[in-house]
């Protein structure tokens, strides 16, 4: 279970915007060997918490849960993320406010392998085409007289 830290304000329409402080994935492209505990900010729109914690989850954040309302979204990032057009943003450095807003998918990438990474693949020989089976003509056949 990944403890956040995080809050939720529910905006006039009914809808919900949580923000929640997460640790970085391993994974990501921004993580280096000496951020050991380097945290980012999450934020996602959706109708209600409960979505909005799902939709983490199926972005791979399973154990992702709201504990308390300490860290509600700033009227900054609630407009951040109601102008994005995934409603689902981060940021690496919480308090930085000239690092701008990053979809989910720059977070949860991979990072990409090295020519030294990729697996050695056997090459592929090409194949000359077989050639098409030749068919012969139709016979033609004549044709016979009327009234015979």
């Amino acid at each position: 279970m990944t403890m956040t830290s995080g809050g939720f304000i529910r905006l006039p329409g009914g809808s919900v915007v949580v923000a929640l402080s997460l640790p970085r994935p391993s994974h990501s492209p921004l993580t280096g060997p000496y951020d050991g505990d380097h945290r980012v900010r999450v934020l996602v729109h959706a109708v209600n918490r409960q979505r909005a914690l799902t939709r983490l989850r199926n972005h791979g954040l399973r154990s992702v849960y709201l504990r308390g309302n300490s860290k509600p979204p700033t009227p900054d990032e609630i407009t951040a993320v109601l102008h994005h057009p995934d409603g689902l943003v981060w940021r690496g450095a919480p308090d930085d406010d000239t690092e701008s807003w990053h979809p989910i998918r720059a977070l949860l990438r991979a990072p990409a392998q090295t020519p030294a990474q990729v697996p050695a693949q056997a090459p592929v020989q090409a194949q000359a085409p077989a050639p098409a089976p030749v068919q012969a003509p139709a016979p033609v056949q004549a044709p016979q007289a009327a009234g015979a």
